[in-house]
């Protein structure tokens, strides 16, 4: 009989067949279901890697792109008026009578005028061989409010190749002057100051780039 009992177990003989047979197809049923499982926090993983930096770059780009929008435009130097002095200018110590004021460029003194803060007039002659080895010189009416003379001084201490000097014949409040060019300002808070020192010191402009503006005559204050 199909159901009769294992004289050594007391088992049911074709139970006990049929019970392995299940035990087996359950394992790997669930075998299956964890190879799954596995397979898909596999995937996620994999999706979570790709996404993480695809984000951090997306928005460093994006904040870079902000920054870059939120930049001003750097003033316009158009105003800027230029001349067409030679840049072989010859040395003499003879006193000139320059067409400009403060002049821009011509015959000057053998020896330049060091760079610096300068509480009293410079004499041009010095001044203009400053502008031929590179150096802005800003000039000021003796009248400009003490605070605006303070912003001047603090544009200039510490910067090579620039000039800093009060000057009574002046067409308005603060020039700027480089060799072969120029820009009248109405006040020291103007900030193309800033824009015509970063092309001008040293600028293409100069006729004697690298040329000392140490070592020369005066003392400045600073």
């Amino acid at each position: 009989m199909a159901d009769r009992q294992d004289e050594r177990t007391g088992r049911t003989a074709g139970t006990g067949s049929a019970g392995t047979g299940g035990g087996r197809e359950a394992r790997a049923a669930r075998v299956a279901a964890m190879q799954r499982e596995e397979r898909a926090r596999a995937r996620r993983r994999t999706l979570l890697v790709v996404a993480v930096p695809t984000v951090l770059v997306l928005g460093i780009a994006a904040a870079v792109t902000a920054v870059i929008v939120r930049q001003p435009d750097p003033p316009s130097l158009e105003a800027v008026s230029t001349f067409t002095y030679s840049n072989a200018e010859q040395h003499t110590e003879e006193p000139q009578d320059y067409a400009e004021s403060p002049p821009v460029g011509g015959p000057h003194h053998p020896v330049w005028q060091n760079c610096g803060v300068y509480e009293e007039p410079v004499p041009d002659e010095h001044a203009v061989h400053s502008l031929e080895h590179g150096a802005v010189w800003i000039t000021y009416r003796p009248d400009l409010p003490a605070e605006q003379v303070e912003q001047l001084r603090e544009a200039v201490s510490g910067r090579p190749y620039t000039l800093l000097s009060p000057r009574e014949d002046l067409p308005s409040p603060v020039v700027l002057s480089a060799w072969n060019n120029q820009l009248t300002l109405d006040s020291a808070d103007d900030p193309r100051l800033n824009a015509f020192l970063a092309r001008f010191v040293q600028g293409a402009q100069t006729p004697e780039p690298g040329a000392l503006c140490t070592n020369g005559v005066g003392t400045p204050a600073a």
